[in-house]
């Protein structure tokens, strides 16, 4: 599968994940991964997987094409954005597989999933991470 950035995801025994990195100084948690802390400057981090489930801190839904450099399909549909709180970690902005806001609600369950996002000029599909309500507490 070709993602959208290959620095971005990581395979983990329970499925794909986030590619974060953790500062061996303060404990500071990124993503994406860095080299250098923003917290302390120190320069020990660590790649590391981040949690795949969360809580839906925020949302809203993008109803207008974005601006240049923008590499989605030409027909453009609009697209939840959201912020994530990874439990113990941070929270990361993220696309949301759900565009409705009424199927939405602030502090739902989410679960993070590869998902379609374009097609690249040799044909091949390219996916992106995106966060997804848990199935249970979909309305």
């Amino acid at each position: 599968m070709r993602l959208v950035d290959d620095g971005l995801v990581t395979d983990t025994p329970d499925g794909p994940a986030l590619l974060g990195s953790r500062c061996a100084d303060c404990a500071a948690w990124t993503f994406p991964r860095q080299t250098g802390c923003p917290r302390c400057t120190g320069d020990r981090m660590a790649d590391t997987p981040l949690a795949r489930n969360g809580t839906l801190w925020t949302f809203t839904i993008q109803g207008f094409r974005p601006k240049e450099p923008y590499a989605g399909p030409e027909e453009f549909e609009p697209f939840g954005l959201g912020y994530v709180e990874l439990p113990g970690q941070l929270v990361v902005e993220a696309r949301l597989t759900e565009s409705d806001p009424e199927a939405l609600e602030i502090g739902m369950p989410m679960h993070l999933e590869l998902v379609p996002f374009r097609t690249a000029d040799d044909g091949v599909p390219v996916h992106t991470f995106a966060f997804a309500p848990d199935q249970e507490v979909r309305r």
